[in-house]
């Protein structure tokens, strides 16, 4: 059966769901997004995902194109109309359609709304239990990395490297060797004395929700958390290292490159911090996961 997509207040099968040819998110990448975990049929951490795709539009001065509760209600309807158990639903905003020209339209253009879902939530727990392996790659981002935009074309080429290197991710690094963050989550490490590190949210890295999910669960079961940059070098010497992200949940990393972190086995801390997480997500309750 086919997908239902919500474009622009109707539903409709996803093959027959089209934008303008002159929608500026398709010409200009003019636009935000979201995707959020459904996992036994509620969104994963929903308010902090409509926050931020609330900032992502007034950083790009994009008109809020409905209420919280009207997206809500609209994003409620698809998980249940596709019957989605466990997977994802996208959410986007663009400026709208108007004529091509690089000044933003006038105020009275309305923003497009695009919402589709997909079945399936991520790697399974076999993977985990193994561990991945990640490579490098330079980070060709542009400067705003924090807002979430479509323009990901960049995240494109890193993952797509990564997939012909038979590797799960890829680590983004500046010309000084930093990790900022990977392709399409975030990038921590574990220090010999068991402390947690990742790049603070500066205009660097995308300020991930399972990230900040992450970080409280962590605190709560008595880890020490440092937001600072690391290097690849530091990362490669370090305890574990492991990856977050919406549909990743908590990944551990047993190879960088050709390089094995530690003893190229996944790490206690990360497979710890999965399975808090996991007990996170299977405690979702009906009457307050759509709340924001």
């Amino acid at each position: 059966m086919s997908h239902i997509a919500y474009v622009n207040g109707r539903y409709l099968p996803q093959g027959a769901a089209h934008i303008h040819i002159e929608d500026r998110g398709y010409q200009f990448a003019d636009g935000v997004y979201e995707v959020i975990c459904i996992w036994n049929g509620l969104p994963v951490d929903y308010a902090p995902h409509m926050v931020r795709l609330s900032r992502s539009l007034r950083e790009l001065s994009v008109r809020t194109p409905a209420t919280n509760g009207a997206l809500t209600v609209i994003a409620k309807e698809l998980v249940q109309r596709n019957r989605i158990t466990k997977g994802t639903l996208y959410m986007q905003v663009n400026r709208g359609v108007a004529p091509r020209a690089h000044p933003f339209p006038k105020e009275t253009v309305p923003p497009s709304v695009i919402m589709t879902v997909k079945h399936g939530a991520g790697p399974s727990e076999a993977i985990a239990e193994q561990g991945v392996k990640v490579i490098t790659a330079p980070d060709q981002r542009w400067g705003r990395c924090d807002i979430k935009t479509v323009g990901l074309l960049p995240n494109v080429l890193a993952k797509q490297k990564a997939t012909e290197a038979k590797a799960f991710e890829a680590l983004l690094l500046t010309p000084d060797n930093t990790v900022t963050e990977a392709s399409a989550s975030n990038a921590w490490m574990v220090t010999k004395d068991q402390t947690l590190v990742t790049h603070p949210t500066t205009q660097a890295i995308l300020g991930g929700v399972t990230r900040a999910t992450v970080i409280k669960l962590a605190r709560e079961a008595g880890y020490q958390i440092e937001e600072r940059p690391f290097t690849l070098d530091e990362a490669r010497a370090a305890k574990e290292v492991f990856l977050t992200g919406t549909t990743t949940f908590v990944m551990p990393v047993v190879l960088i490159d050709e390089t094995p972190v530690a003893n190229g086995a996944p790490g206690t801390v990360a497979l710890e911090l999965r399975r808090l997480y996991r007990t996170f997500i299977d405690s979702l309750r009906a009457d307050t996961a759509w709340n924001v």
